[in-house]
């Protein structure tokens, strides 16, 4: 068959449809400035310009000694306006061609403010003396009205005015959330809606680690676009599901890759955008936020931080004035599960703070999941380093497991700044590639801060810090629950004098022995200190913080005393945080007192007579990190021999930078 040659000559429109082309949007600021062009037009170049100004002294000279003016127009008994002869106009032009306001060649040509009639007529006549009958020229009064002008010098006003009262009101319902940018609007909700036209780019393939909080998620798309395979079951869809974790392990990020995945309307908003200062605003979002998506079902709304909303009720310290944040919880509470039922719409919700939320908003029926988003474990930030490593050009000695080991503790947010500080870092040194050190000195920069090393230390000062890092390292290396060090140094960082870092084990539950062993470590600085020196200083200061908080945890927390008993007073729900009293007596409260000193001072005593024992590496080990100022764990094994409970020592190059969960922060003294 022959090809239709129309048809080949058509252009591939692909999937064009007329009706998809959207129109050009337009910016009203331009037709502002198309008025007022229009204004300027109208004013300044309509009929051709108009006449340039002179003096009555050039007019006497001059035009009327040469007998260049033809007639004299007084307009408004103000202004005189001169006619030249055509005969005289060329002796002018030259003075006449400016431009677009040039007079036309009819005139007016020139005009004069004349003062008072009476004295314009005198100065003319005395002008004319000499001129015959025929020469004298001819004057006319005029009075012109400036309808124009006038009406303008009216409307011009009012129309300022009307202008400032619409732009402020403008800014003041842009300020407060006011939808469509009108202060009429201020109860509409603001939450932006991600359809067909407007997709999310993230999917679960960008989430790594965090498996069965994505399984949870993932169950939710699964029945949104399969619904029977659930539901032929007897099954119903979950009304809600609660992301609750530490800050920057992905709960936002689960959220945006469901709006990638889902095929259906996605609402999103922060728990922030429904309070206002304005009276009932909160529970009228609320109102039009599910109107909407209940116009759009099946679809998902997602409140990111909702305990800025979702606080237990009956909390509020302003006691018993009328809350706008109750108002708003109990319209929510209403929609979510009232009399009025939104089938299609599922809420996905986000917080760290899960222990304030109110009850009524946790129950099955509202929240039918609670999905637990944890910090990663050692596989799982193995995993979110992979992904967050796919833009950055590596060097081959960059492994990933070995990165995964050294940030214990990360969160996935701290994983993607170690490896964006990494490139940042090489780029810094003009290198081509990143390598491991770039990542290990990245990891120095986000937990101990910048190196300070033209800090000005007295020497005094300095073999202090020294004696005081090297108790702690000592005292970690020969107790068996420590934590294995892994770099000692005494170079300034941050607002630190002196770091340790050690690389802790991962493990669900802590026993007293460990906490004990850790309690010892962190009195190490302290108690080196009363030993060389005979005195105390402030730079135990951080040590003593986390130590006392330790033992009243010990004590008040995981019942770890004989005396106290196996009780906590720890209140886990946080229904506590408003009480103004302690859930337990003064006596028991002198007893807690009691026991938390006696715990610190039992460590420190022990601190004391391990380094009494061990003097002499003591102070071999402080001299050392005086000369070369960093030391690692290659030091500590030749001065006082292998750990016996060491299961790995990590090379003298590739040293853990993250300080160990009995030294969250590095040790320091206060700052001048």
């Amino acid at each position: 068959m022959a090809e239709n040659n129309n048809d080949k000559q058509k252009p591939n429109l692909g999937n064009f449809k007329p009706g998809n082309v959207k129109a050009p949007k337009i910016n009203p600021y331009w037709i502002y400035g198309v008025v007022i062009l229009t204004f300027l037009a109208i004013q300044w170049f309509s009929f051709g310009g108009g006449p340039i100004e002179t003096n009555w002294m050039e007019v006497k000279n001059t035009m009327m000694a040469n007998h260049d003016i033809q007639k004299i127009h007084v307009i408004n008994r103000d202004e005189a306006h001169i006619f030249l002869k055509e005969s005289s106009y060329e002796k002018y032009k030259d003075k006449l061609n400016v431009g677009f306001s040039a007079p036309t060649k009819f005139g007016p040509h020139y005009f004069f403010t004349i003062g008072s009639v009476e004295t314009f007529e005198e100065n003319l006549k005395n002008a004319q003396d000499s001129f015959s009958e025929g020469d004298k020229i001819s004057v006319e009064y005029k009075t012109v009205h400036n309808y124009f002008g006038d009406i303008l010098g009216w409307i011009l006003p009012f129309g300022l005015i009307i202008l400032i009262w619409w732009w402020v009101f403008r800014r003041m319902s842009k300020g407060s959330g006011g939808g469509a940018g009108n202060i009429f609007n201020v109860g509409k909700s603001q939450a932006k809606v991600f359809d067909k036209d407007s997709r999310v780019s993230t999917t679960f393939k960008d989430v790594a680690g965090l498996a069965e909080a994505k399984q949870e998620v993932e169950e939710i798309v699964d029945f949104l676009k399969s619904p029977t395979k659930f539901t032929k079951l007897g099954g119903k869809i979950p009304k809600g599901a609660l992301l609750v974790g530490p800050p920057g392990t992905g709960k936002t990020l689960l959220a945006k890759a469901v709006a990638g995945e889902a095929n259906v309307p996605f609402f999103s908003m922060s728990g922030s955008d429904f309070v206002e200062m304005f009276v009932g605003v909160g529970a009228s979002r609320v109102r039009d936020l599910f109107k909407q998506a209940k116009e759009k079902a099946p679809c998902i709304v997602f409140i990111d931080e909702i305990d800025a909303i979702g606080r237990a009720r009956g909390r509020n310290p302003n006691m018993g004035s009328n809350d706008e944040r109750e108002n708003t919880l109990n319209q929510l509470l209403t929609e979510m599960d009232g009399f009025d039922t939104n089938s299609g719409v599922i809420i996905l919700a986000a917080t760290n703070r899960a222990d304030i939320l109110d009850r009524a908003l946790m129950r099955a029926g509202r929240f039918d999941r609670q999905i637990h988003v944890e910090l990663p474990d050692l596989n799982e930030r193995d995993e979110i380093f992979r992904v967050h490593l796919k833009p950055i050009k590596l060097s081959a000695e960059v492994e990933v497991p070995f990165l995964a080991k050294q940030t214990p503790g990360f969160s996935g947010a701290d994983i993607a700044n170690v490896c964006n500080e990494a490139a940042l870092i090489a780029a810094r040194k003009n290198k081509e590639i990143v390598e491991k050190q770039d990542f290990l000195d990245a990891v120095d920069r986000i937990v101990g801060g910048l190196e300070k090393k033209n800090k000005i230390i007295s020497v005094d000062e300095k073999r202090r810090i020294a004696y005081h890092e090297a108790g702690h390292a000592t005292i970690s290396w020969l107790l068996e629950h420590a934590n294995p060090l892994v770099k000692v140094t005494i170079v300034p960082r941050g607002k630190a004098l002196g770091a340790a870092w050690y690389l802790p084990e991962e493990r669900s539950i802590t026993t007293k022995e460990q906490l004990l062993d850790e309690m010892c470590s962190a009195l190490g600085g302290r108690a080196a200190e009363q030993l060389e020196f005979g005195d105390l200083s402030s730079g135990a200061q951080n040590d003593l913080e986390k130590i006392t908080k330790q033992a009243y945890a010990m004590v008040s927390i995981f019942g770890m005393s004989e005396k106290v008993g196996n009780v906590s007073y720890y209140d886990s729900s946080g229904q506590s945080d408003f009480s103004f009293s302690k859930p337990y007596s003064e006596k028991t409260a002198e007893l807690i007192d009691e026991e938390a000193k006696k715990i610190i001072e039992d460590q420190y005593q022990r601190a004391l007579n391990i380094l009494k024992e061990n003097a002499s590496g003591h102070s071999k080990l402080s001299d050392r990190l005086l000369e070369k100022e960093v030391i690692f764990g290659e030091d500590l094994e030749s001065i006082f021999g292998k750990r016996k409970w060491e299961k790995h020592i990590e090379p003298k190059k590739e040293p853990d930078k993250n300080i160990s969960e009995g030294t969250n922060e590095p040790d320091q003294t206060n700052p001048v």
